[in-house]
């Protein structure tokens, strides 16, 4: 491909967080533990699933693919700045670029449809209680997850595709941490009034959708919880749903928080320093929140660790 003025692109430079210099070595070290946490957090949640037969039902077979969805969302873009970082390199190729982009809009996406589709899990348990094990049958479920992964990736494609009709200049500087499709689309030199309403129109329909989704969801179980006679029954039914509302309100409101503030502001800087927060943030916040409220994975991971430990034991023990 050749954008520009019959010119291949070398390089587009990735501006970062701030350029300044004594800045970079703890900016360096807040992304990689912030990086580790999410990961080491996110597998663990995995390996607590996946370990523990108890934990092989609907709601936690989702929780384990947001938790994977999280792991490819934040390595897509944090590991590139922390190697810009450490190289004092800004540059991230052409085809390096739309490859993120695609990357990103993917596991966000996935994200997205992910938290709907737990909000959906929830209604049927809360409000078909005696159907649930019939609606929500591993097949459905896969389903479901299978249906998210390919709106997602075709959502992705069809950017990519509307991004690589454009042209760029010969320099680009993008005041991001990584390639942000409205970015992108700012820095073009050729048209982009398709690009824009693509945009917009994908934006209202795979983020206003699911969300409506959502809000109906839990108007529906907030309904169903209020018709519940005893406060210990409607504290069971809520509690059900707690990590995931906290889940869906911190994804929702940085998300918002994040084009609305940029929108107000007109600031490249200060919406790339939003942007860390449902990035890096959200990610790393999630197996917390999962974990901690839920006693079910704690014991699963104890089950787990105490099981490593009994065959370590047993494998170094004491020879006679």
């Amino acid at each position: 491909m050749e954008p520009g003025n019959g010119t291949q692109v070398p390089a587009f430079l990735l501006l970062g967080l701030s350029e300044q210099a004594e800045l970079q070595p703890f900016i360096f070290g807040i992304f990689l533990s912030m990086y580790l946490i999410n990961m080491f957090g996110n597998l663990l949640i995995i390996l607590a699933i996946s370990s523990d037969p108890h934990l092989h039902t609907p709601m936690y077979f989702f929780i384990a693919n947001l938790a994977f969805a999280d792991i490819c969302f934040t390595s897509t873009t944090v590991p590139k700045m922390l190697l810009n970082v450490q190289t004092h390199n800004k540059a991230i190729s052409y085809t390096g670029c739309v490859a993120q982009i695609y990357f990103y809009l993917l596991f966000a996406g996935l994200d997205d449809f992910l938290l709907t589709v737990m909000a959906y899990d929830r209604f049927v348990a809360i409000c078909h209680p005696l159907h649930y094990t019939v609606i929500m049958n591993p097949r459905f479920c896969g389903l479901l997850v299978l249906v998210s992964w390919t709106i997602s990736g075709l959502n992705s494609l069809l950017e990519c595709l509307m991004l690589l009709r454009l042209s760029f200049c010969d320099f680009v500087e993008i005041p991001h941490f990584f390639c942000e499709l409205n970015q992108m689309v700012q820095l073009a030199c050729s048209d982009t009034f398709v690009n824009t309403i693509v945009l917009y129109v994908v934006a209202l329909l795979l983020g206003g959708g699911p969300f409506a989704g959502i809000l109906y969801s839990y108007s529906k179980i907030v309904s169903s919880i209020r018709s519940i006679s005893s406060a210990q029954g409607k504290y069971k039914a809520f509690s059900t749903c707690a990590s995931h509302l906290l889940v869906v309100f911190l994804f929702y409101t940085t998300v918002l928080g994040v084009y609305l503030s940029s929108a107000a502001t007109h600031s490249s800087q200060s919406s790339a320093t939003a942007s860390v927060m449902y990035t890096v943030v959200t990610p790393m916040l999630n197996p917390f929140i999962y974990s901690l409220r839920n006693k079910d994975i704690k014991r699963a991971l104890k089950r787990f660790f105490m099981k490593e430990t009994t065959k370590r034991r047993i494998v170094v023990g004491p020879k006679r």
